[in-house]
């Protein structure tokens, strides 16, 4: 179920003619248009002067009428290549049955906006690309315009358009495929006029995804589903413990296996190495890895146990730590009710549902390689640093991929480089053609990059009237940045995606303070980052607050939120009426929970109806209330927070977590890493606050929130609170 109701406003002008016509071309006689922008001007610029443009920029009008949108971002299942299309198809007055879209390959023309390379991530495609596509589309509608009106000898402000179609002042009428070619001869207008909210009759509107039919079919190619003709495939056996190394090995028995071609040494991640099996198809090659006879050099890495890292982490939690926030605790000592809570959250493996793959097709001077990536531009970059090449020699398509949560976004570009090396080596042997490198379940869970773990450690003191008088607050974990190009934004020992959320938004004499733990475990930004443990940390001491000030925990949330938060109020008001939170009874050994975060500059709040039954919680329903600004499209707002609640329910379950033994990754498939099921699926209904400002993120919001607010029910049904995930009720 989902309730919407959106308007926008707000226009952005100014595109460079000369910026324009190098990233554009004529393709098939259509229209063919591209924009750098909007962006910061050093970005812009670093980006044009470095730019690789591909024919097909951003639309292609072809003389059928189909308008064919490139999107610049990675399509894993959350819907933007169809909310993108949407953006450009309101501004052109498309006809939206004509629309298509394709994922664009890796290109400086797709860069992000904002962050000066092409990637998705952050939450961000819609809301840093929503002015972007915007004026692309208005451009083209505008050019459109004036080829119309150069054919018919009229000014361009008698004619207009609508689905695919201009119409002249005396009847007159043209199909946009038929004025594609003469259009793109035309100047690019330096500034439109974007359309007024009230116009829109796309935007807003819950629209079924262009790529449906296809998925719902089987008929959808993903990275898995494709292999070149005559490839061969390969699997990599990688060291058991991060880093290791090969000490020995004998291939004769893997060699024997029918259709394996060659056991080549490859390097692998983080400084280690492994072999390649390389066969006609996956399962000789996973035959052949099995049957390989190695023995691996360990010894010169750390390794680590899990027990034995939380044991560090509650040992640096007591000491000084990195500055994040600042305020007096010394009312600590004079509170007259004391909360004291230590958490601890475990490393999570992001387990999209298709694991990692890539095809690499290595000529002598030119590159080409198919994968579903999140970093086109990065990953290009770094293969191209692996083969010695100018990344203009490496073509770098982009793969429906299915599913992601980040771990197809690796500063290190950790797949694609091995996928490049495997290929390196199976060209130094003399083979040539294209070779798809495969990751089995067990190797996606063993590979690493996973969600950190995280410690923290909470004193709160309350005076008599249940105010909130001091807060100190300590989390040491790993830090995702450390050791990437991204170490430069981690200052003072505070690396700020370890505290993202915490605090807001509420008014609170918070003293934080953060230890950045090393280990060898590699790690990754997971679904919401920081928020998948500060919100509910947050979340569950607010309410763990409001029952030790004996106030209703949603009063005690707005005495918290200033004022001027209008858009945490709404969404809070909105959930609350929604739900029917403190007016509908519920059924017998039912209780509520609340919670509410901010990610991605997007709020969220769940108002959940959970029971326990012998020991084993359950989540009936999550009524959620969703403040992201404009929606552009609310079906996939309403997707996004269905498949956040599962996701999240997910990590409340027992065996969520991975565990490390002597440097071994001990989960190994889903029977050992356990995920959310169909079963586990509460009722969910989605309500979205009417807005009329830019779009926020809407990826990632979706999650923080849940956890806590099902925690909160159960502390309510058992009286004991939850200080960790999964959760584990009969240790509570």
């Amino acid at each position: 179920m989902i309730e919407w109701n959106v308007r926008s406003s707000g226009a952005r002008d100014g595109l460079s003619r000369r910026s324009f016509f190098k990233a554009s071309a004529v393709l098939g006689g259509g229209l063919v248009l591209g924009w750098f922008g909007p962006g910061s001007p050093r970005t812009a610029q670093a980006a044009e002067a470095n730019a690789i443009y591909t024919p097909n920029a951003f639309i292609h009008i072809a003389p059928d009428n189909t308008v064919t949108v490139a999107v610049n971002r990675a399509e894993l299942g959350q819907g933007i290549a169809t909310g993108l299309p949407m953006v450009i198809a309101e501004e052109l007055d498309a006809d939206w049955s004509l629309v298509r879209s394709e994922l664009a390959p890796a290109a400086d023309v797709y860069k992000d906006p904002v962050r000066g390379h092409q990637m998705t991530g952050g939450s961000g495609s819609i809301k840093r690309s929503f002015a972007q596509y915007r004026e692309i589309g208005a451009r083209a509608r505008a050019m459109l315009l004036a080829a119309a009106a150069q054919r018919w000898n009229v000014k361009p402000g008698q004619c207009r358009t609508a689905r695919s179609m201009v119409f002249g002042p005396a009847g007159q009428k043209a199909s946009y495929g038929s004025l594609a070619e003469a259009a793109m001869r035309l100047p690019v207008p330096e500034q439109v006029a974007l359309k007024d909210p009230s116009e829109f009759k796309l935007i807003g509107q819950p629209t079924r995804r262009l790529d449906a039919r296809a998925k719902s079919s089987g008929r959808q190619v993903y990275g898995m589903d494709f292999k070149p003709a005559g490839s061969k495939v390969a699997v990599v056996a990688r060291p058991p413990v991060f880093g290791g190394k090969v000490a020995r090995f004998d291939a004769a028995k893997a060699l024997a296996v029918k259709g394996v071609r060659a056991v080549l040494p490859v390097p692998t991640d983080r400084g280690g190495n492994g072999l390649a099996v390389i066969a006609d198809g996956y399962w000789p090659a996973k035959q052949g890895r099995d049957a390989l006879d190695v023995q691996w050099d360990t010894a010169g890495v750390e390794k680590v146990d899990t027990a034995q890292l939380f044991a560090r982490l509650a040992a640096v939690s007591g000491q000084p730590g990195g500055a994040a926030m600042s305020a007096d605790i010394r009312p600590l000592a004079q509170a007259s009710k004391r909360i004291s809570a230590v958490y601890t959250f475990p490393y999570l493996a992001h387990a999209p549902m298709e694991p990692l793959n890539c095809v690499v097709d290595l000529g002598p001077d030119h590159c080409e390689i198919w994968a579903g990536s999140q970093y086109q531009t990065i990953d290009q970059n770094h293969a191209a640093q692996v083969l010695g090449l100018d990344p203009a020699r490496v073509t770098f398509h982009t793969m429906m991929a299915g599913g992601g949560f980040g771990r197809r976004a690796v500063p290190s570009s950790d797949y694609i480089v091995e996928a490049v090396q495997v290929a390196k080596a199976w060209r130094a042997s003399g083979q040539s053609g294209p070779l798809k490198v495969i990751w089995s379940r067990e190797d996606d869970l063993h590979g690493g990059y996973y969600r950190p773990a995280h410690l923290h450690r909470a004193e709160i003191g309350l005076n008599a009237d249940g105010r909130i008088v001091a807060w100190d607050h300590v989390i040491a974990g790993q830090s995702i940045l450390m050791g990437t190009q991204y170490e430069k934004f981690v200052q003072g020992g505070v690396d700020g995606t370890m505290v993202e959320g915490m605090g807001r938004p509420y008014e609170l004499p918070i003293n934080l303070t953060t230890h950045i733990v090393q280990a060898n475990v590699p790690v990754l930004w997971w679904r919401s980052v920081g928020s998948t443990h500060t919100a509910f940390v947050m979340e569950t001491l607010i309410d763990e607050a409001a029952q030790l000030a004996g106030i209703d925990p949603v009063a005690y949330r707005r005495q918290l939120i200033p004022p001027d938060k209008l858009r945490h109020h709404a969404a809070l008001d909105l959930a609350v009426a929604k739900s029917g939170y403190g007016k509908r009874t519920l059924p017998n050994g039912h209780a509520w929970g609340v919670a509410m975060h901010e990610a991605f500059d997007s709020i969220v709040v769940y108002v959940v109806e959970a029971s326990v039954q012998d020991g084993v919680p359950r989540l009936h329903r999550a009524t959620a209330a969703v403040h992201c600004n404009l929606a552009v499209n609310p079906m996939s707002i309403e997707a996004q927070v269905q498949g956040s609640v599962l996701m999240a329910v997910g990590t409340t379950l027992p065996g969520a977590a991975i565990t490390l033994r002597n440097g071994i990754v001990e989960q190994d498939n889903f029977h050992a890493y356990t995920v959310a099921r169909m079963p586990d699926m509460p009722h969910v209904e989605v309500h979205i606050v009417p807005s009329a400002d830019a779009p926020t993120g809407m990826g990632e919001p979706g999650f923080p929130p849940l956890a806590p607010a099902y925690a909160n029910a159960i502390a309510r049904l058992t009286g004991k609170r939850l200080r960790s995930l999964p959760f584990y009720l009969k240790e509570a």
